[in-house]
C-alpha cells in the first residue's frame, strides 16, 4: 500500500501553490440569507385610504333637498338658475347666501363642452373659498 505524500519534484518545489480561485459557496450562502430575512421583514404594502364610513342605514330625508343650479355658457356667461349673473361680486354674493345657510342647499354646477377650464374652476374656487360644502359637477356625460 502506499501513499502519495508529494509531489516528485524534490525540495524545490515543497511548498503547495496558492489557490487561485475564491470559495464562493460561504459568500452566497450569506447573501442567500440576508435576501430571506429581508423579505421577511419588509411590511406589506398597504395601499388604501382611510375612509370613515357611515354605520347603519341613514334615515330618509324628510324633505327633498333644494337645488340650485350654475351653468357656465361656452363663453363664460354665468347662469344662477336661469338668470344671469353680470358679474363675479353678484355672483360670490349669492355664494355666500348658500353657504351662510344652515342646511345648505345642493349646488350643482353644469359647465358647457367648450367653456374654458379657468372659468369652472374660478366658480368652484370661490364656492370652496367661500364655504359651500354641497358641490357637485352634473352633466358630465356629454365629455365623453
Amino acid at each position: 500500500m502506499s501513499m502519495n505524500v508529494g509531489s516528485s519534484g524534490g525540495a524545490k518545489n515543497a511548498d503547495p501553490e496558492p489557490m487561485m480561485e475564491m470559495n464562493m459557496t460561504p459568500l452566497i450562502d450569506v447573501m442567500l440569507v440576508l435576501i430571506i430575512m429581508l423579505i421577511i421583514t419588509i411590511p406589506k404594502a398597504n395601499h388604501s385610504v382611510n375612509l370613515n364610513m357611515p354605520v347603519g342605514t341613514p334615515p330618509p330625508p324628510i324633505k327633498d333637498p333644494v337645488v340650485v343650479t350654475i351653468d357656465v355658457d361656452f363663453d363664460g356667461t354665468i347662469l344662477w338658475d336661469n338668470t344671469i349673473v353680470p358679474d363675479r361680486p353678484s355672483l360670490e354674493a349669492k355664494l355666500v347666501e348658500v353657504a351662510a345657510q344652515a342646511d345648505q342647499p345642493e349646488v350643482h354646477l353644469r359647465p358647457n363642452k367648450l367653456v374654458a377650464y379657468k372659468v369652472v374652476a374660478g366658480v368652484m374656487a370661490s364656492a370652496q373659498r367661500l364655504g359651500v360644502t354641497k358641490i357637485g359637477l352634473v352633466g358630465n356625460e356629454q365629455f365623453q
